[in-house]
């Protein structure tokens, strides 16, 4: 037996699926069809389990308690459902069934292995293996199968177990008998059944061949033609020919009903001409019908109404993510305004609306060409088109969570496309019909899965997008997210324009300086930035913890972790901006439990000893902080999308040639601070007290450890002045402060970014004293309360004030080498425009 896991349950009507074997099925239900498409938006495994009774509405008590565990291979949409091509894997019990979704079961399983021959060798065993392979192939051979594609069958399985499940698949037997053969574990024993099975139907082919030649000798001339008749009529009433011209028509009415702009109907009717006209037996029959169904089945006019309440929408917010205060203020900014678009846009419609009417023939008459302009422009002022929101931070801080409640504010349908590696301008305009095999774009296939012309579609890894010889993606986008261009957006395999302009389109991105600027342009970038430690453990106990509970068979409190054990979690086994990862260690921590509960014993507290018990050991080792004030070491802090950190600059001096020496693999940016920083020490090196003739014949290299990570940008530039000033000076640099800022050459201190990010790990890493330059005195609001209290931050407009507070201070007085000009203070709250962020993989 195998541990226990959860799949959509896949209700077969007079059929068994076995391991090993693939098998053709419709699907057609509601509730099959919820299955489906839960096992294609997960790891496509269901749990393929026969009914009893063939009903409609399949319940637990009608299910089997053994079915095959199989996987999805193929898919194929068509009227009415879903045609799917399955493989069975293996076996598997059903412990519960419990409803999921809308109509959909789910069903919690354990895995059965079967048993497996105590000895293969045995001649009794070799005999029973031989004698059903020969009964099988006789078998093939008495009901018409080519003997080239049956020997490739028989021959294809060599281990007898799976070569009776075969054998037992393709048996004609009531389904109660292949179930009981199903539900045999045992090798051996299941091949004699089968070869029981296998001996009554050749028996039965036997009785039925020679009945047949009684009757055929019986029947005349006449009688057989009409035999043949009657089979031929069966025969086309079975294709479906007879009931051809029923669907044209149904067809028709169906189109007949759409709301089209005359464009769109006139190309609608001459398609539906050419079907007319079209035999069903030709291929072109399908391509055109496929066309008509296609716009048949979009939302030419069909929307869901707005209801923005905003009390609602700050619950919902709250309920479904903890902290981003800034997001939701935005979204909630947002959605504000669309509020007051819709609600002041029907107010001037509706007194306007009689007035419209009164003078409807004089305006008429007067001048057609303004009045259709006039009659644009009022439609464009009266339809809300707010702004296209680009949602932008690291992974798993909440993206996309935070699309689907702004979908559940608005009372809308959501639709998620990933564009991430799309490469082909046709995953977003379609291609053309003239291809084999064409189909619309991701767009329109979005579309009609909302049924809905007003959705929420979220445009996921919007920075994943590729180029390639056949198209750029990005270009195709900048028309579906210009207002003035989507309201007659035309897919090249409909061919028509189509409206998006009332669709609320929101994109999602890792990295804003990969995403083309024109794209960018027609976007309002929403800023998420990582979660602080605090943040983390809030939402791993009000979401992760129950979820993780739910998904792998826990009651609640089952799993059950003390403070100092999920802090442990989240700093010694992740290393994240989001909360996927400290997710997935909790989900370790929840199958540890549940194997323990299988076994019988019972559930207890986990604390920091027993997650190293449980996970192994720490696989995260952020960076501390010094264990001594050192001469030629600084504390610098970086930032990349997983979170914050520190990093250590060090410097040293040996006798050479006078030359520089970077390393580190840093970027050109970087390396130009280094050079920057050696120039203001040679300019200015009797007031940062360093000995007169000190450089010459000295050679200085600069390192920053942790080679293999490549880092650039230019906040790192006081850090090497202060590493390089002290590997000169001979001056200890303190352990407790750390840095960061851009340098120029005449020693002013210039603003950086992530300042946020960067303070929260120099928190982390146990500093207690940092340097910021003065003009990122408004970013200091980002932080959270509570780290603000931690931190003495000192606001520097120079280098001088940098040594002052940098170099450890003698007794009674300031460092030797500084100017004593330095601002040092705490930090008070200003406001100013936040400068630009570094780009780069890891930035200083």
């Amino acid at each position: 037996m195998g541990e226990r896991f959860t799949l959509p349950v896949l209700p077969l009507r007079d059929t068994v699926v076995y391991p090993g074997v693939a098998v053709p099925i419709s699907a057609g239900r509601p509730g099959t069809v919820e299955a489906v498409q839960a096992a294609l938006d997960g790891d496509r495994r269901l749990f393929a389990v026969a009914q009893r009774e063939n009903v409609d509405e399949p319940e637990p008590s009608v299910l089997f308690n053994v079915g095959t565990v199989v996987r999805i291979i193929q898919t194929h949409r068509v009227r009415g459902g879903v045609q799917l091509l399955v493989q069975g894997e293996s076996r598997a019990q059903a412990i519960s069934y419990q409803e999921d979704g809308e109509e959909m079961l789910r069903a919690v399983l354990l895995g059965m292995d079967r048993h497996e021959p105590r000895d293969v060798a045995d001649p009794a065993f070799q005999a029973l293996d031989r004698e059903l392979r020969d009964r099988a192939a006789e078998l093939g051979t008495r009901r018409g199968v080519p003997a080239e594609a049956l020997n490739q069958l028989i021959q294809g399985v060599d281990e007898p177990g799976p070569f009776a499940d075969l054998v037992a698949f393709y048996l004609e037997l009531p389904t109660p008998e292949k179930q009981k053969l199903l539900e045999v574990l045992d090798d051996e024993e299941r091949m004699r059944q089968a070869l029981v099975a296998v001996e009554r139907e050749l028996a039965r082919i036997d009785a039925q061949e020679e009945i047949q030649a009684r009757v055929q000798s019986e029947l005349g001339e006449r009688q057989r033609e009409m035999l043949l008749r009657e089979q031929l009529k069966q025969i086309q009433k079975e294709l479906g020919e007879e009931e051809e011209q029923g669907d044209l028509d149904e067809l028709k009415e169906r189109l007949e009903a759409l709301d089209l702009e005359e464009e769109a109907r006139s190309e609608v009717d001459r398609e539906l001409r050419r079907l007319e006209r079209t035999s069903p037996q030709s291929a072109e029959y399908q391509v055109i019908r496929t066309f008509l169904e296609w716009i048949i089945e979009l939302p030419w006019n069909e929307r869901t109404e707005d209801k923005i309440d905003l009390a609602i929408s700050q619950e919902i917010l709250d309920d479904d993510h903890y902290g981003l205060e800034d997001v939701k203020d935005r979204v909630l900014e947002f959605l504000a305004v669309r509020k007051l678009q819709t609600e002041r846009a029907e107010a001037v419609e509706g007194p306007q609306g009689g007035a419209a009417d009164e003078a409807e023939g004089e305006a008429a008459a007067a001048e057609d060409g303004d009045a259709d302009d006039g009659e644009e422009s009022d439609a464009e002022e009266s339809s809300p088109r707010g702004p296209i929101l680009l949602f932008v931070g690291p992974p798993g801080v909440g993206k996309t969570s935070i699309a689907k409640s702004i979908a559940k504010a608005l009372g809308r349908k959501y639709v998620r496309i990933s564009l991430g590696g799309a490469r082909d301008e046709a995953d977003i305009r379609g291609h053309r019909r003239t291809y084999v095999g064409a189909m619309p774009g991701r767009i329109v296939q979005g579309m009609r899965q909302a049924k809905s012309k007003n959705p929420v579609f979220l445009l996921d890894e919007v920075d994943k997008l590729g180029v390639s010889f056949q198209g750029d993606p990005s270009s195709a986008l900048l028309e579906v997210l210009d207002p003035a261009q989507n309201s007659s957006f035309v897919d090249h395999y409909l061919g028509i324009p189509f409206d998006l302009s009332e669709v609320l389109f929101i994109a999602t991105a890792n990295y804003i300086d990969r995403i083309p600027a024109p794209l960018l342009d027609r976007m309002e970038r929403v800023e998420f930035s990582g979660y602080t430690e605090a943040e983390k453990l809030e939402i791993a106990k009000r979401y992760l913890l129950p979820r993780q509970e739910k998904a792998n068979g826990l009651y609640e409190g089952e799993l059950e972790l003390t403070e100092e054990g999920l802090t442990s979690v989240v700093q010694e086994y992740t290393r994240e901006a989001g909360v996927r990862q400290l997710e997935r260690e909790i989900g370790k921590l929840a199958r540890k439990v549940a194997r323990r509960i299988a076994d019988d014993a019972g559930p207890e507290p986990i604390d920091k000893d027993g997650i190293r018990e449980l996970l192994g050991r720490p696989r995260v080792h952020p960076e501390r902080m010094a264990m001594e004030d050192t001469v030629g070491v600084a504390t610098g802090m970086f930032y990349t999308p997983m979170g914050g950190d520190i990093m250590f600059v060090e410097a040293s001096v040996m006798p050479g040639e006078g030359g520089l020496v970077l390393t580190g693999q840093l970027g050109d940016v970087m390396k130009e601070s280094g050079r920057a920083a050696l120039s203001y020490a040679k300019a200015n090196w009797k007031d940062l007290g360093i000995a007169e003739g000190a450089l010459k014949g000295q050679e200085v290299h600069i390192h920053v450890p942790a080679g293999a990570i490549p880092k650039d940008g230019p906040s790192a530039g006081i850090t090497m002045a202060t590493s390089l000033v002290s590997a000169l000076a001979h001056k200890r640099v303190r352990r407790d402060v750390a840095m960061t800022g851009e340098l120029t050459l005449t020693g002013r201190v210039l603003p950086i970014g992530g300042v946020k990010e960067k303070l929260l790990g120099a928190v982390r890493a146990g500093i207690s004293e940092i340097i910021v330059p003065k003009d990122n005195e408004a970013d200091l609001d980002d932080l959270p309360k509570d780290v603000r209290k931690m931190l003495t931050v000192h606001l520097v407009e120079s280098l001088d004030d940098v040594m002052q507070i940098a170099f450890r201070r003698a007794a009674g007085g300031t460092s030797p080498g500084t100017s004593g000009k330095g601002s040092s203070k705490r930090a008070t709250k200003t406001r100013r425009k936040s400068p630009p962020h570094d780009e780069a993989p890891a930035r200083a």
